[in-house]
C-alpha cells in the first residue's frame, strides 16, 4: 500500500507543473491577442484547465488553454478570431 501511494504522490508532482503553466498563461482581466497580434478582449475568467473565457463580439467564449501562451507580457492564442467565432 505504501509503494501505490508514493507512486500516486510522485505522479501529481509530476504533473503539477503542466496544470500550473497551463494557468499561468491566461490570467483573469489581462488582454488576450489572437494569431497575427489582433486585440480580441480581456480574459473574464480562466477555467480549471486553463482555458479562457473572453467576451467576443457579445458573446461568452472559451478560447482552449492548450492554444494559449505568453510571450514579451502578452497573452496570446494560436487562433484567429474567425476560428474563434466560428467555434460558438
Amino acid at each position: 500500500m505504501k509503494k501505490l501511494s508514493g507512486l500516486v504522490v510522485l505522479a501529481a508532482l509530476a504533473l503539477a507543473p503542466v496544470a500550473a503553466n497551463a494557468q499561468a498563461a491566461a490570467e483573469k482581466g489581462k488582454m488576450l491577442y489572437a494569431n497575427g497580434g489582433v486585440r480580441l478582449g480581456a480574459i473574464y475568467k480562466v477555467t480549471a484547465d486553463g482555458s479562457a473565457q473572453i467576451i467576443l463580439d457579445g458573446r461568452l467564449v472559451t478560447v482552449p488553454g492548450n492554444t494559449i501562451s505568453a510571450a514579451d507580457g502578452k497573452i496570446a492564442t494560436s487562433l484567429t478570431k474567425n476560428e474563434l467565432i466560428s467555434s460558438r
